[in-house]
């Protein structure tokens, strides 16, 4: 199973970029989504240090929303 995690673009250089989420700042490679129009502000997808998607605003609070309950679950 492959994990991404949805971050925020603080900063864009070429085809990286910095991104943010819940405190925690990564460079991420922007090379997949070069055809895509990105700004800082705008969300991705985050994979071994790759963007791979843009998403939302809410599809990215709701993807925390779900972490945050499978982390408050127990088993």
């Amino acid at each position: 199973m492959c994990l991404a995690v949805p971050m925020k673009i603080t900063k864009i250089d070429g085809f990286q970029c910095t991104c943010e989420a819940r405190g925690i700042e990564r460079e991420v490679s922007l090379f997949m989504l070069q055809d895509e129009a990105l700004t800082p502000g705008d969300n991705v997808l985050v994979h071994v240090g790759y963007a791979i998607q843009k998403v939302s605003d809410e599809d990215a609070a709701e993807t925390w929303a779900l972490f945050d309950d499978m982390l408050a679950a127990e088993i």
